[in-house]
């Protein structure tokens, strides 16, 4: 499991974050306090406080580098 801080403060970046991870058969969760959200689910990213920077949790085996380039404009 990789750990990376994202920032998701807009609409348009939550729906192409959405859209660019649910290409992936990995399981991402976004944790935001004691909260932690199924990534691909834009309705649970919705509930989240989207004003601060939140953790994503990538659950891939092996490299993550072709992840990491798709996620370059979310990450802080």
């Amino acid at each position: 499991m990789k750990t990376v801080q994202i920032s998701l403060n807009s609409i348009d970046k939550v729906k192409s974050f959405v859209n660019d991870i649910t290409k992936f058969d990995y399981d991402f969760d976004l944790v935001s306090g004691r909260y932690v959200i199924d990534a691909k689910s834009i309705m649970g990213i919705f509930s989240l406080d989207l004003s601060k920077p939140i953790d994503l949790n990538i659950h891939a085996e092996g490299s993550v580098d072709e992840i990491m380039d798709v996620l370059k404009p979310y990450l802080i």
